[in-house]
């Protein structure tokens, strides 16, 4: 498999395939990106505790030279300041260029670095509908958000044509970044050479090609698509590119409009000049980007609002001894406290994970908040009661041990630097721990 892998790439690359070559025996390109809805660049670059580089594919992602599994554990993780996401992974969201107050649907979503990336670009404008098809994968997803604190977003867990078919007409900008047969992906997941053919990338080809069919109904006129892979075969990008346009009037190719990176390889009935192809030699694992403008829709269903059932008093009294109430909505549905700054959106029959803020449970007369409360990036300065710990202190709290600090009562917002962690629940003497039992690290 290895040999007809790369006897393919040096037919591509040719006098580049040497350089390719040697890349193979390199470390991988590792990178970080910081949340601006968490912290600024400055204290970002104050905290993190690596050296880092600026890449060439989004402002906000760094490289790093280091080993990321330390990462995971640190309090810029665990607050969701920062996400770990290999460099070149980053340039899609770039080039799908957000805008404020935009309708966003990443529609292969997991594990949600581009989601989460979108979701930055928004600053709590707009609305993201980040869709991952495998249910395990979207559980990965909404743990992701939650940690990095977004909540103008649903989380949902659909198949692409059904999703879309609801969703007609919808959305100002679509990412498809596609599922692929991984090529770029090959330092990271042996499976990914070992499991390399033929057939399995053509078969990944076909399934790409569905998925984007299905996702352009979704997109309003005038709407942008990027189409994204992390692999290098033609027959899953320039060709799937080609073989859209071939059949669709609704849309044309425009220029992705990047500096970084590097031009396609030539391709009948699409223009290669104007994609962009990341290889190691253009210091990422490898990436491929298509854009894409929709010219009409031929038919748009409404979007409606969700029919919310308002918070009791009692169940707002208990949310205002955390928290300032905020402007926006609540809703509550099985007992559990949603908030959203913008009205809630009617999904209709659609497997929906998570729309807004999981305030809490409300549990015999009394409300059990939620750790996404406390991550959430738009109500970090809401807080009424808030305590910032020290080195000791935080490594006692992550291990879920008490803290021994008087003079606080009722729920507790634990800070890092500023950076929200968790709760705790104090009764004068000590602070009960409340982080996540999943979360602790001893």
């Amino acid at each position: 498999m290895k040999e007809a892998f790369l006897a393919r790439m040096e037919a591509y690359l040719k006098e580049e395939f040497p350089a390719f070559l040697a890349s193979l025996d390199c470390e991988m390109y590792r990178g970080v990106r910081y949340n601006p809805l968490k912290l600024t660049k400055e204290q970002f670059m104050e905290l993190f505790p690596y050296d880092i580089k600026q890449t060439p594919f989004c402002e906000e992602a760094f490289y790093i030279d280091a080993d990321i599994q330390k990462l995971g554990t640190h309090p810029l993780h665990v607050s969701g300041g920062i996400y770990m996401q290999e460099p070149s992974a980053t340039s899609a969201v770039t080039v799908l260029d957000v805008q404020s107050d935009d309708w966003v649907l990443d529609l292969c979503a997991a594990p949600g670095g581009k989601s989460s990336q979108i979701a930055a670009r928004l600053n709590h404008s707009g609305f993201l509908v980040a869709n991952e098809i495998d249910f395990k994968r979207a559980k990965i997803l909404l743990s992701n958000m939650e940690r990095l604190g977004f909540g103008e977003v649903i989380i949902t867990n659909n198949r692409a044509d059904q999703l879309c078919h609801h969703c007609t007409g919808w959305f100002d900008k679509i990412l498809v970044d596609a599922p692929c047969s991984g090529e770029g992906m090959m330092k990271k997941h042996d499976e990914a050479m070992h499991g390399w053919s033929v057939a399995n990338v053509q078969a990944c080809a076909n399934r790409q090609f569905e998925i984007l069919n299905t996702a352009f109904d979704a997109l309003k006129a005038g709407g942008i698509l990027v189409y994204s892979t992390c692999t290098y075969a033609i027959e899953e990008n320039e060709a799937i590119v080609s073989r859209i346009l071939s059949c669709r009037e609704d849309i044309i190719q425009i220029d992705c409009g990047a500096a970084f990176g590097r031009c396609g390889f030539a391709c009948e009935g699409m223009d290669h000049q104007k994609v962009r192809r990341i290889f190691p030699m253009d210091q990422g694992e490898g990436h491929f980007i298509a854009k894409f403008q929709k010219l009409n829709t031929a038919h748009t269903k409404k979007q409606k609002n969700k029919k919310i059932t308002a918070p009791s008093k009692q169940q707002l009294s208990a949310l205002a001894k955390i928290i300032e109430l905020p402007q926006g909505y609540f809703d509550v549905c099985d007992d559990q406290i949603y908030y959203r700054k913008h009205m809630f959106v009617d999904m209709g029959k659609q497997h929906v994970l998570r729309q807004g803020v999981l305030c809490g449970t409300w549990t015999k007369n009394r409300l059990n908040p939620h750790h996404h409360l406390f991550m959430s990036a738009y109500l970090r300065n809401s807080f009424k009661q808030v305590l910032e710990l020290n080195e000791e202190q935080w490594h006692s709290y992550q291990a879920g041990e008490e803290l021994n600090i008087d003079g606080y009562y009722g729920i507790v917002a634990l800070a890092w630097h500023s950076l929200i962690v968790g709760y705790g629940k104090g009764d004068g003497n000590v602070i009960k721990n409340k982080y996540p039992k999943g979360l602790r690290v001893r």
